[in-house]
């Protein structure tokens, strides 16, 4: 196809795409796609320290159907200024700025709220260290074939592109291995696994009294009592059953370009106040819907119950939950308006992923100290009614009887497993039954399902690791009753 007819079918489809959605939808493509772009490369140029071609060209040919686009769009990346444009056909141009201490933020024409990044005040870890910078080999012939699959591309693609994996048995890592120019130090974006992150968050404020899962959610937006949004409630922004009407954040893909979900976060300063306009779609709690917005919600809940400014929620996730847990090379993006971005924008590297998997493994608790109110980890694995995918609050699940569960069973996964899931192939799996995390990193297509290569990942560790002796269950925490829940704690 020339140059020429690519113009041409790219001027078409957002032509009718403004013909399907409306003017103002189909406006809003350029700015999403190019948004994208600029927010990926300039979080995975100057937080991981990627090459930014190899990057680019790796995450679009992980998203069936944006090629359509992106041979049309030109990135400029600025080393000395430390930032990212990029440009397509001049009708859609995104700027995304990298600030030390705070990652990268797009920025929509009006600025950037002004941040001073918390002090780092090295408050000792509640987990033991792990041995760095050396490289944990597996501990098994077994793990090291394990291993050696994941990261052998198929004969046929699409591409696996795995950039890291983790083992950690009863808290101790027993094999990790890592792409060419990624180590154990690389914070890697973990997209959608920074909402289990959020969802973290949200369950220490709920132990500490400063949130309730039940009751209405302290939006101001919503503080009308003849207001439907009223009566939405923590626990539904959690579990995707809030009912706003923004679209849906399943996909990665060039057709997601059009939901407005995106436009907030492409386009808009504040990603939560723009979510906080939206009308009800569903009466709140009678449908499951999942999109980027109810985490972005809970991000701006966060953070005026951490103390109102910027800096304030980004001490409390340190202080709370990534010191204790030994977390050193976390990065929490920010919106324009200085509200963590909770839904995708969390970097951290393989191991710190790691570590956010063994807290759940320890029923909450580190180093005998409580992070997560008691039944939290239960609560987080509890199916959520009609989620086809299997999700929990904040989690996705094996637990129930939900399309993706019995799927993810079929294909070998124990019914117990839980885990933290980020599109193109982001994965934090707790299994308590076997005491193991596994990490997987890469830039592998959403579809099919089997193009990641988990399935056969997750088949091999649990067989690697049941044909030799475990270790001794170090970090083992308090656990709780069977059955209790964190609700009115």
């Amino acid at each position: 196809m020339t140059r020429r007819h690519k113009i041409v079918l790219l001027t078409a489809t957002i032509a009718v795409a403004g013909l399907a959605l409306g003017a103002a939808r189909a406006r809003d493509v350029p700015k999403v796609a190019t948004g994208f772009v600029a927010d990926i490369l300039c979080s995975e140029t100057f937080v991981s320290g990627l090459d930014p071609g190899r990057n680019f060209a790796e995450t679009i040919d992980a998203m069936p159907g944006t090629s359509l686009i992106t041979w049309a769009m030109d990135y400029q990346i600025d080393r000395t200024r430390k930032d990212v444009t990029v440009t397509l056909f001049g009708i859609g141009r995104s700027h995304a700025v990298y600030r030390e201490g705070l990652g990268c933020t797009l920025e929509h024409g009006a600025g950037i709220a002004a941040v001073e990044p918390p002090a780092d005040e090295r408050q000792p870890a509640l987990l033991p260290e792990i041995a760095a910078p050396a490289i944990v080999a597996p501990q098994s012939p077994e793990l090291a074939a394990a291993l050696d699959r994941a990261f052998t591309e198929p004969v046929q693609p699409p591409c696996r592109r795995t950039r890291a994996i983790v083992v950690m048995k009863a808290g101790r890592v027993i094999a990790e291995r890592y792409a060419d120019g990624i180590g154990p130090e690389t914070p890697l974006l973990g997209f959608s696994m920074t909402k289990s992150v959020t969802s973290a968050l949200t369950g220490i404020l709920v132990r500490q009294g400063r949130l309730k899962l039940d009751g209405p959610a302290p939006v101001a937006a919503w503080n009308d009592s003849d207001d439907p949004r009223h009566v939405i409630t923590v626990d539904q922004l959690l579990r995707h059953t809030a009912g706003l009407a923004l679209g849906s954040s399943l996909e990665a893909s060039l057709g997601s370009a059009f939901e407005p979900v995106n436009r907030m976060k492409f386009a808009e300063k504040d990603m939560a106040a723009y979510a906080e306009t939206i009308p009800l779609e569903t009466a709140p709690g009678t449908a499951w819907n999942y999109h980027d917005g109810n985490s972005l919600i809970l991000s701006h809940l966060i953070r005026n119950a951490a103390g109102g400014s910027p800096a304030d929620a980004l001490r409390f996730a340190r202080r709370e939950l990534f010191a204790p847990l030994g977390m050193r090379h976390v990065t929490l993006q920010l919106d324009g308006s200085g509200t963590i971005e909770g839904s995708s924008e969390m970097l951290a590297s393989a191991r710190d992923w790691a570590r956010f998997g063994q807290l759940y493994l320890n029923d909450g608790v580190a180093g005998g100290r409580r992070i997560l109110p008691e039944g939290w980890v239960n609560y987080t694995a509890m199916p959520t009614p009609n989620a086809w995918v299997g999700i929990g609050a904040g989690f996705w699940t094996n637990q129930g009887d939900s399309f993706g569960a019995k799927f993810r069973v079929e294909h070998g996964w124990p019914r117990d497993a839980f885990f933290a899931k980020g599109t193109i192939g982001q994965y934090t799996i707790v299994i308590p039954s076997e005491r193991l995390v596994i990490v997987r990193m890469g830039r592998s297509p959403n579809w099919p399902p089997q193009a990641d290569g988990v399935f056969d990942l997750v088949r091999d560790v649990v067989a690697a690791t049941r044909a030799v002796s475990s270790p001794s269950p170090r970090l083992r925490g308090e656990g709780w009753g069977e059955g209790e829940s964190p609700r009115g704690r």
